[in-house]
């Protein structure tokens, strides 16, 4: 199964989400091939203001737990976050590779 990731920022937080990233990317990194996508959401005026994740995995707890486990979860980057199941209905993302 696939579930979704969004995590909105703390307002004003770019320089904390920033200091987070390496060690974010490297949690992100150790789940393989289970992470399908992830990136920024992006503001008005260019700036990261969130997160999309996207995970396969056996249920909702098993999701939530390896989102629990990102280090931008884990030092309060994220003002709010929620995992939600998801089914993807249409793939374009391998044309664009």
């Amino acid at each position: 199964m696939l579930f979704v990731f969004i995590g909105k920022d703390k307002p004003d937080n770019l320089e904390q989400r920033l200091a987070v990233r390496p060690v974010h990317l490297e949690h992100l990194n150790s789940l393989g091939d289970k992470l399908v996508a992830a990136g920024a959401l992006w503001d008005d005026n260019e700036k990261p203001e969130g997160s999309v994740m996207v995970l396969e995995a056996a249920s909702l707890e098993a999701a939530k737990t390896a989102f629990a486990a990102d280090p931008f979860v884990q030092q309060g980057v994220f003002a709010s976050w929620e995992v939600k199941r998801w089914n993807l209905a249409i793939d374009h993302m391998a044309k664009r590779g």
